[in-house]
């Protein structure tokens, strides 16, 4: 006869057995409080042997005959399609696997035996995709039922709980090529529909610049169903001299007249980073700025081109682009959003602001500080000619917002600064979609740890940002920075440093944002 009781019952028996409490009658038979199915929100990615897409939680009491799941039934509903997927698994909490399929099915039942402990018993179910696996395609599981070993059947609460999980590809991960850390994606889309994806390749850990740290670079000719291998773009040497001669931090952006992809990053000539680098202007005195410039849409790279002394003030402390990405404005301009520090004498405050060129990057000017404390920041233009700069702001909490109409001589603090959204001082990332639509992602929390990346869309421009036009993708923690692009009219791709690999590439339909 089975030993489960009612709800009411069993929840005072969980409040016994928590508060250390054995009874009367001395310590008492493991009994099932509750079964319940949640999916957590996470990328599915191609080429990962594991990939959580429900879990099954189990609440148990009682520490004596204690039990196990020895079934337990699985459905696949709402599945694009099994054809994406080639294996699934049953697995414990220590790695204990109740069962493994490579036969995917809608309804898939697993046997085997996981012993429970008192208290809560965490599941999950797992799939490993098919390499062909469509990325416009979802994933969705949960769970029928579970037999335990003394033969009692319990149903989940609910059995297919709402929510599905979207695919991605790891397109780099601590280890890929040799590298321990990749950080700090820009992702831009060229004339001929190629995807060109920069990040920092840092070689041996996860420290900032000073360091062994290169820029590499990633190409897709599909959309982002596949990338070719990696390439170093920018390698400014080796020398541990000169702490290796680091060049990170970069920012990609493609102009649109001329179909020339450019490139810039800060190059630190031994510790010239964020807090060595000082006054000055040679490379043995402060950071350098430097771009890189492909005009065979991405398949060769010029040498470096420094243009520190065309832009940096000689008594700022450092001088740096986005990072992310750059834009091409209307007219013409090249805009990537930049920030200095400055000179010790003022505390080295930072400051974004924007770095241009008229000419198709032969020169590059740069505009004043938009407003103190901030840092990273994106760049977007709205009516012709005015651009709105988006910020990390060092006050947290929020990200702040200003406007120019006249590259960053004067500006103009946003209605929406401080107020619209939420920002743990982070990177974020920003791009214009359409006749008025305006893309933003970052981790949507106030404050750290890093987490929740969301894709969020505002139909006025950035005056709004309904609640309704928002996506999350990844609800766990991770280091939080992402670029976006279009890669068409109707899709949009999204590089990201994710909870599951260093750098996640996805691509979701902008309908699902804007109706």
């Amino acid at each position: 006869m089975s030993r489960h009781r009612g709800p009411a019952v069993l929840l005072l028996l969980l409040a016994s057995s928590l508060s250390g409490a054995g009874g009367p009658e001395g310590p008492a038979p493991m009994q099932i409080v509750s079964v319940t199915t949640e999916q957590p929100v996470v990328p599915a990615l191609v080429g990962r042997a594991e990939n959580p897409v429900a879990r099954v939680r189990i609440e148990a009491v009682g520490e004596e005959e204690p039990l196990a799941v020895t079934e337990l039934r699985v459905n696949l509903r709402g599945t694009t399609t099994l054809d994406d997927i080639e294996g699934v698994e049953v697995l414990g909490e220590d790695g204990a696997r109740l069962g493994r399929r490579q036969d995917p099915a809608e309804l898939l039942t697993f046997r085997g035996e996981l012993p429970l402990k008192e208290g809560t018993n965490d599941l999950r179910i797992s799939v490993a995709l098919a390499p062909t696996a469509n990325l416009d395609h979802v994933v969705d599981a949960g769970c029928d039922g579970v037999r335990l070993s003394d033969g009692a059947e319990v149903e989940p609460e609910a059995a297919h709980p709402p929510g599905v999980q979207r695919l991605g590809v790891s397109l780099r991960d601590g280890g890929d090529g040799g590298a321990a850390v990749y950080r700090i994606p820009g992702l831009a889309t060229t004339g001929d529909g190629t995807l060109i994806a920069v990040y920092d390749v840092r070689w041996t850990g996860w420290s900032d610049l000073p360091g062994d740290i290169d820029v590499g670079m990633s190409r897709s000719l599909d959309g982002g169903r596949s990338w070719e291998p990696m390439r170093i773009i920018l390698d400014m040497g080796k020398d541990p001299a000169f702490r290796f001669d680091g060049v990170g931090d970069p920012a990609v952006l493609v102009d649109r007249e001329k179909g020339t992809v450019w490139v810039a990053a800060l190059w630190s000539h031994g510790d010239r980073g964020w807090r060595g680098s000082g006054p000055g202007l040679s490379p043995e005195e402060t950071g350098q700025l430097v771009l890189v410039k492909s005009e065979d849409d991405g398949r060769t790279w010029s040498a470096p081109i420094n243009i520190t002394e065309q832009v940096k003030q000689p008594e700022w402390s450092l001088l740096l682009a986005g990072p992310g990405r750059g834009i091409s404005m209307k007219d013409g301009t090249l805009v990537f959003a930049a920030q200095y520090l400055d000179t010790p004498e003022n505390g080295r405050t930072p400051r974004s602001t924007v770095l241009y060129s008229r000419d198709h990057g032969e020169t590059w000017h740069l505009g004043t500080g938009a407003r103190p404390g901030t840092t990273e920041a994106q760049v977007v233009e709205l009516d012709e000619g005015v651009l709105m700069l988006n910020m990390r702001d060092d006050r947290g909490g929020w990200r702040a917002v200003s406007t120019t109409g006249d590259l960053g001589r004067t500006w103009q603090e946003h209605p929406t600064s401080r107020r619209s959204l939420v920002d743990p001082v982070c990177n974020a990332a920003l791009i214009r979609a359409g006749d008025r639509t305006l893309l933003f992602a970052n981790p949507a929390v106030p404050r750290d740890p890093r987490r929740r990346m969301t894709l969020k869309a505002s139909p006025d421009l950035g005056a709004t940002w309904p609640e309704a036009s928002q996506l999350l993708l990844d609800e766990g923690r991770s280091a939080g920075y992402s670029s976006v692009t279009m890669i068409d009219e109707e899709t949009v791709g999204l590089l990201f440093e994710g909870s599951r690999a260093h750098l996640t590439f996805m691509r979701l339909r902008l309908d699902e944002l804007v109706p």
